[in-house]
């Protein structure tokens, strides 16, 4: 093992979990994290929620598990090469996505609407309640009981969450009610391990869009050519292989592609790095902006790449037909249950209390946005359809 830049999140200088444990005699306090991530019901539920397209178009298309682990690999390569903490990027990596809901954005923009009343809905923040409340695995507390660097991450690998502009009463639910009993230094930059497993996300998201619409028709590699960057790598790639099949030059082009994102990250990285002089993790989090970027010219072509997937993929009028239903599925079923919480599971019954009321909404809200895809559809036909007749 390499030894760790001291502006890296140090194992053994952690701040610590809300409720004070033993540590482990075999794993680091980062290493801990990522297990019990990855033993969480909300992870394994993941395999079952979607990206861009709903389950039963195809079982070769990403879902939030698979985008999940290539998120980790990618933060992994990145934190190995700045010699940072590859442990806790992997950790937030992988627990990134465990508040989406079925139905990936469309299902997210649905529940939130529905809670509008309640103080809506994000997936970062639900994130956030999984792992410090929903999740009910130990004896001694509810959720993972995660170090204060994970949870720090997971709620700031985006950015700040509160400024001047953004007073805490602005914040989404869960981070609100969080922070009550546990500071997370909400008006900074998380460390930098964070920051590189929201790059890596972005990494990964765009790459893996790009496999995806490729392969389900929404666009071709002719369409892909006049993009800066990307069209440079695919007539790269044609060139050399002027004969090479369909979906071994998509492949190849993607992982030149990652390849030369990964690698500027690190160059970029560095170079702010020492231009700031950074030299403790704290120093990460006390700078005005991100440490873990692209270049400004890698960043042109990513918010170009992004701008494409946006018109030709997310914007495709088959995409626009199923995130349709997707939203009509996950509006009736909120509706339903908050007129009618007695149709809920009786463990989820016993936590509401009467119709309408905000406790009563959050409930539901979190036991629509922990279902998968195929969960919704199944529950919705149950629940909608009069000629079904299943019972529980």
């Amino acid at each position: 093992m390499y030894q760790l830049a001291n502006f890296a999140s140090q194992p053994d200088k952690t701040r610590g979990r809300l409720y004070a444990e033993p540590e482990s005699s075999t794993r680091s306090p980062f290493q801990r994290d990522r297990d019990r991530v990855l033993h969480s019901g909300a992870f394994r539920r993941l395999i079952h929620k979607t990206q861009v397209f709903i389950a039963h178009v195809g079982d070769y298309y990403r879902t939030r598990l698979t985008h999940s682990l290539e998120v980790a690999q990618i933060a992994r390569s990145i934190s190995r090469e700045l010699k940072v903490n590859e442990d806790l990027a992997e950790t937030l990596a992988l627990c990134h996505d465990l508040g989406h809901t079925p139905f990936g954005h469309a299902g997210e923009e649905a529940l939130d609407a529905a809670m509008q009343n309640h103080g809506g809905f994000d997936h970062n923040a639900q994130s956030l309640r999984i792992v410090t409340h929903l999740e009910q695995r130990y004896a001694d507390f509810d959720g993972l009981n995660l170090t204060w660097e994970t949870l720090e991450g997971l709620v700031k690998h985006n950015g700040p969450v509160v400024g001047a502009e953004n007073p805490i009463e602005t914040a989404p639910y869960a981070i609100r009610k969080y922070s009550e009993k546990h500071d997370l230094e909400l008006s900074g930059h998380a460390g930098i391990e964070a920051q590189i497993a929201a790059i890596s996300d972005d990494i990964a998201y765009n790459n893996h869009d790009i496999d995806d619409g490729l392969r389900a028709g929404l666009f071709t590699i002719d369409d892909l050519l006049p993009l800066p960057l990307v069209g440079d790598i695919f007539t790269q790639v044609m060139s050399t292989y002027p004969s090479l099949e369909p979906r071994r030059l998509r492949h190849e082009a993607i992982r030149r592609l990652i390849s030369q994102m990964v690698s500027d990250v690190v160059a970029e990285t560095e170079k702010r790095v020492n231009e700031n002089n950074i030299q403790r993790a704290e120093d990460v989090r006390a700078l005005s902006y991100s440490v873990a970027e692209f270049s400004s010219q890698m960043q042109e072509s990513h918010l170009a790449l992004k701008e494409f997937l946006r018109a030709k993929m997310y914007r495709h009028s088959e995409v626009n037909r199923s995130m349709s239903k997707a939203r009509r599925i996950v509006k009736d079923l909120f509706n339903l249950f908050y007129d009618e919480p007695h149709l809920l599971p009786e463990e989820w019954q016993e936590l509401c209390d009467k119709p309408g009321s905000e406790t009563t909404a959050r409930i539901i809200c979190d036991y629509i946005a922990g279902m998968t895809d195929r969960f919704a559809v199944e529950e919705h036909k149950t629940l909608f359809n009069l000629s079904e007749h299943n019972y529980r």
